[in-house]
């Protein structure tokens, strides 16, 4: 990559990264999977209960591999087989995690996190429950502010996560959200988080790539 444009990337994540711990946040940047896995070991305590949201992220950098593999207690959302029942029980025991890991739709240079969800179970152990929020992001979910995030969230983010999931919705044949009103619709809870009362309790991890949608 271009030299300035490295130097561009490095102030905008500087930036970012202040303005998170400026709101009680804690921020990380890592340049790659391998030195995210090593940070994430530092993290996440050894036996320790560990739950995860909706994320292509998770999967990219190979995360939900690792939780699986190493010595935690992981509520695995994804494992074969599981019936809808079960997920909902994970989704209840989320909220009483030591840790919940996720990604988000979109991180403000001022430090907000910005994020749509379907029905909650991503979004609402991010706000309120686990002891610990650690949220995993590609550098191209970094945006200016609170207007850009909404724009990339809602004719981006979720066009293509409503097609992945197979949703019946106007954004899946148009390619952008006309704020619609089908029972298929995915962006119902809107969530902007720009502080916290307990002290790092939310860590968000840059990596230094482009990751998920």
């Amino acid at each position: 990559m271009d030299n300035n444009v490295l130097w561009y990337m490095e102030k905008q994540i500087n930036r970012t990264i202040d303005n998170l711990r400026k709101r009680n946040m804690e921020g990380f940047f890592v340049k790659n999977e391998n030195e995210l896995i090593i940070l994430l070991k530092e993290l996440i305590t050894v036996n320790s209960v560990v739950g995860v949201g909706d994320s292509m992220t998770l999967f990219e950098t190979g995360v939900i591999d690792f939780l699986r593999k190493e010595n935690y207690i992981f509520l695995d959302k994804y494992k074969d087989g599981i019936t809808s029942e079960e997920k909902k029980q994970i989704y209840i025991k989320n909220f009483s995690a030591d840790t919940f890991l996720c990604s988000t739709n979109a991180l403000t240079e001022n430090g907000e996190l910005y994020n749509i969800d379907g029905n909650g179970s991503r979004v609402a152990p991010m706000i309120y429950g686990p002891k610990q929020v650690i949220l995993v992001t590609g550098i191209n979910k970094i945006v200016a502010n609170i207007e850009e995030a909404e724009k990339r969230v809602r004719n981006y983010s979720a066009p293509i996560d409503a097609k992945r999931l197979f949703k019946n919705t106007p954004c899946t044949t148009l390619g952008y959200c006309v704020d619609c009103k089908s029972p298929d619709r995915i962006c119902n809870d809107f969530t902007i988080i720009r502080g916290q009362f307990i002290k790092d309790r939310i860590k968000v991890i840059i990596v230094g790539k482009q990751l998920g949608y």
